[in-house]
């Protein structure tokens, strides 16, 4: 660790200055030079977009390693930075860049902490003895202003009320190192929460081994130790295991709970004292959440009785085609309150983090979509407020709201007069509705490639983290350049954490800087480091005066014990606009608005209003109505009861009062077995295909029905260029022990490229893999964790039969399959058996295709329970 002297700082800039090399004063905000930068600089290891995860997850089943950010600035790369920074341009390049910790003296080496204790050293726990404790824990129930529940911090911006906090850290540990424990079991790339004394986070579960997945750990947030963990299953996704633990839980003092939404789709509630799942969401079998290569998982953010999360999503009926869709539950129970979306079609899967705030008196969600908007929705309705389109690919970073100001940036393409700029940072008006592209602008400065950090407002300034690690300052009202262009490393991820008056960031590759803001927007370096292992994609956080600092190798717990620590307390959340102004029903909300029925199964269904500003009304709602669209019956007060068939029906129920009204879906399906061969489908004469059935998830959009030798069948097309390789999902996640068949044919291109053809069952998937001449039994597509293969040489043009049964057998799950040519008999025997220790104990039946070299055909598909 090296101390920056404030005064040389000065003289520097005070040289500079004589020189004339101060930027001159302009009246409208100059665009920061940084092609530089972009040419040489900007990180692109999570910059595969969507199709790239779709199309290329499976061409080599051991998947290549996350691509690791550059190593920190050479000496002579600093000095050519320094000569740079004596040129006349709007920002300019700080001296400082950041370098590795020296070690220490007396060798003393901080301790990891075991998987059942983490340790603290042996120095700072005489510390801990006579540290100031900020405040005690506040019991379950009550908020405690203190903790950071959610990734964004308690005011949603990345600020701690914090006082009293370190200025310096040594990572290796030891006698006055400042860090407090340090476990090491427990490295990841998401950001941990504090809630009620206990630190919570996810991270790779028994990583390395044929066991390996993933998990929510709790430790005792004063000392480390491990309490418990609720360990799950990565499974029908193509994430890398260097992205598991992507998102961050959130947690919610005032029930007790936290949730977590693993990369594949798993999403839970969990108690925060005991670790048990309360309940459970599989998001893609369910709904079609997309779980792709590049592994981008968005975030779960509690909001009153809500727990909302997104994700871009291929569903049924008229979600079919792919938007960024968010989904709200119920936090306690689970039942989906709303379900809705931005435009359809985005380019990308994105984690843009949303936060609340009060805009103009409208409570609002604000997020970055994966269209390459940014968006304002109401959180108890989803309905929009506003969007702002910035960029032609999704945006991952989180916006920072200021009062009705709105601090967004990106560093992909943009649109418009700035299109031939990568990357932007703006300020935008977040008092508006509808579409404010353009009119919504206050300012902006394009070529500012911050992707995927998050813009930090301090007082009357905005500071850039860009993905080269480079610190851009903005006067927050005019987007005018301020101070000197501070390099911290090489590659940024993680956000910054504003706190006791001093900015703590923390680059990829583990150079970290602790930063003062001056009072003219400048930054001054008090303290940079580096950790000696480990990476830093996750961000720090400020919870009851202690600072957390995940890393790939392990969390750090920092704090200086000789500080006498302090709170502000949170500043007063502005207030909405009263009900009384708004007292007209502008919405109303039928709930549950998504749920899967049995036949002849009874659901009631609630209704509440809402005036335009998404505030919930007290309003006489005996008028309302409800019809239906599809088979079953409803009565007068919403009670709705499926019809009594073996048909698989979509219907859909409208609650409606005078002229306003609201819509929920419902899926019927029967219990086992079920039998589908598409003839009693209608073809659409104009084209000659129709649509796959209205119930299956992710099945519509990306095939068809067509006649294919003689009778009608289902056709994977290669037409779809985000969706020739997709997964579907044909009912419950809930069903398990039973076995799916299927007629299967696969074309060929000139060239002799083949499909990949599969069936999916209890989590499972058996796949020929046309063109790599193999059958396979998988769970985990990049992992093959217990994955089995055979060679088997696919013809194109014949029909083959392919059988997959699960079963669950004592503590494993057994995965049997066998393929033969339609024109001979069933082999006795299981072609490929495969067996899973962890196993997945249930799931949906369905399909899996890769059409991107030709299309594949199904036919005659059974799905019956297991004879045993």
């Amino acid at each position: 660790m090296t101390k920056t002297s404030s005064l040389s700082l000065l003289l520097v800039i005070a040289a500079l200055a004589i020189f004339g090399c101060t930027p001159p004063a302009t009246t409208t905000p100059t665009p920061s030079n940084t092609s530089g930068e972009h040419d040489h600089d900007h990180d692109h290891a999570d910059h595969d977009h969507e199709h790239e995860g779709e199309e290329h997850a499976e061409e080599a089943m051991q998947p290549e390693a996350e691509k690791p950010a550059a190593e920190a600035s050479s000496a002579s790369e600093m000095k050519s930075e320094a000569a740079v920074a004596a040129k006349p341009e709007p920002i300019s390049e700080s001296i400082g860049a950041s370098g590795a910790a020296p070690a220490k003296e007396d060798g003393a080496e901080m301790k990891a902490a075991p998987a059942a204790e983490a340790s603290a050293a042996a120095p700072v726990e005489e510390a801990e003895a006579t540290a100031h404790v900020a405040t005690d824990a506040k019991p379950a129930g009550e908020a405690d202003p203190q903790d950071w529940t959610y990734v964004r911090g308690p005011q949603f911006n990345g600020h701690s009320q914090a006082t009293g906090l370190l200025d310096d850290f040594d990572a290796e540990g030891g006698e006055g190192s400042n860090v407090k424990w340090f476990a090491e079991e427990f490295g990841s790339r998401s950001t941990p929460i504090v809630m009620n004394g206990k630190l919570y986070t996810l991270c790779p579960a028994e990583q390395g081994t044929k066991r390996e997945g993933e998990r929510v750990v709790c430790l005792d947030a004063q000392t480390g130790e491990f309490l418990w963990e609720n360990r799950f299953n990565v499974y029908l996704s193509d994430v890398p295991v260097e992205r598991v633990g992507w998102s961050a839980v959130v947690g919610d003092p005032t029930n007790g709970k936290i949730y977590a939404l693993g990369v594949c789709g798993h999403f839970q509630c969990i108690d925060a004292e005991t670790g048990k799942t309360e309940w459970v969401h599989k998001l893609h079998e369910e709904y079609g959440l997309l779980s792709t290569y590049g592994g981008r998982t968005n975030f779960p953010i509690v909001f009153e009785d809500l727990v909302i999360i997104s994700a871009v999503v291929i569903g049924w009926g008229d979600m079919a085609k792919p938007a960024h869709r968010f989904m709200a539950f119920d936090k306690n129970t689970g039942e989906m309150i709303w379900f809705e979306g931005t435009r359809l079609l985005p380019d990308d899967t994105t984690y843009s983090a949303p936060v609340i705030a009060t805009l103009n008196g409208q409570k609002a969600m604000v997020f970055g979509s994966g269209d390459g908007a940014f968006w304002a929705l109401q959180p108890r309705t989803g309905k929009e407020i506003w969007h702002y389109n910035m960029s032609m690919r999704g945006i991952n970073a989180s916006p920072t709201v200021d009062g009705d100001v709105v601090y967004v940036g990106h560093s992909e393409e943009n649109l418009g007069d700035i299109s031939s700029f990568m990357g932007n940072v703006a300020a935008i008006k977040g008092d508006m509705t509808g579409d404010i592209t353009g009119k919504g602008l206050i300012w902006q400065q394009p070529e500012i490639m911050m992707g995927k950090s998050t813009l930090l407002k301090v007082n009357d300034y905005v500071y850039a983290f860009n993905d080269a690690g480079k610190v851009f300052g903005f006067d927050a009202k005019t987007g005018e350049p301020v101070g000197r262009r501070v390099a911290i490393g090489r590659a940024m991820r993680s956000n910054p954490l504003y706190a006791d008056g001093k900015i703590y960031a923390f680059e990829t590759n583990g150079n970290w800087a602790i930063l003062e803001p001056q009072e003219d927007g400048s930054l001054e370096i008090l303290n940079k480091g580096r950790f000696r292992d480990g990476e830093v994609n996750g961000s720090p956080i400020c919870a009851q005066g202690l600072i957390y600092v995940p890393t790939s190798a392990g969390i750090y717990c920092l704090e200086d014990p000789t500080k006498e620590k302090g709170f502000k307390g949170l500043p007063p959340v502005t207030p909405e606009a009263p009900v009384s102004d708004n007292p007209e029903i502008a919405q109303l909300q039928v709930t549950p608005c998504e749920l899967l029925l049995k036949p002849g199964q009874s659901q009631q269904f609630d209704v509440v209003a809402y005036n335009k500003l998404g505030e919930k009304l007290d309003a006489d709602l005996s008028g309302v109505k409800f019809e239906l669209t599809g088979p079953g019956k409803i009565d007068a007060n919403g009670l709705y009861t499926a019809e009594t068939s073996d048909a698989h029906t979509a219907t859909t129920v409208t609650a409606k009062l005078d002229e306003v009204s609201s819509e929920a879906r419902i899926r019927t399906i029967p219990n086992l077995p079920w039998s589908f061969n598409f003839d009693d489908i209608a073809l659409d004469p104009a084209t000659g295909a129709g649509q796959p059935p209205i119930t299956w998830v992710g099945a519509r959009y990306r095939h068809v029905i067509r006649e294919i030798d003689g009778s009608q069948a289902m056709v994977k097309i290669t037409t779809i260029p985000k969706g020739t390789r997709s997964q579907s999902w044909m009912s419950s996640p809930e069903l398990h022990d039973y076995t799916i068949q299927a007629d299967v044919k696969a074309a060929k291109t000139e060239d002799g490229q083949l499909p990949d053809i599969g069936l999916i069952a209890q989590g499972y998937q058996f796949v020929l893999n046309g063109n790599d001449k193999t059958m396979q039994v998988r769970s985990w597509v990049t992992q093959m964790r217990m994955a089995k293969s055979l060679p088997f040489e696919m013809e194109a043009d014949d029909w083959y039969v392919m059988k997959l049964q699960v079963s669950n057998e004592g503590d494993i799950a057994v995965v049997r399959g066998k393929v033969w040519k339609k024109d001979e008999a069933e082999p006795s025997d299981w072609t490929i058996v495969g067996e899973d220790t962890i196993p997945n104990r249930d799931g949906s039946p369905g399909f899996f295709g890769k059409a991107t070299n030709a299309e594949l055909y199904i036919d005659n598909v059974t799905v019956t329970p297991n004879d045993n």
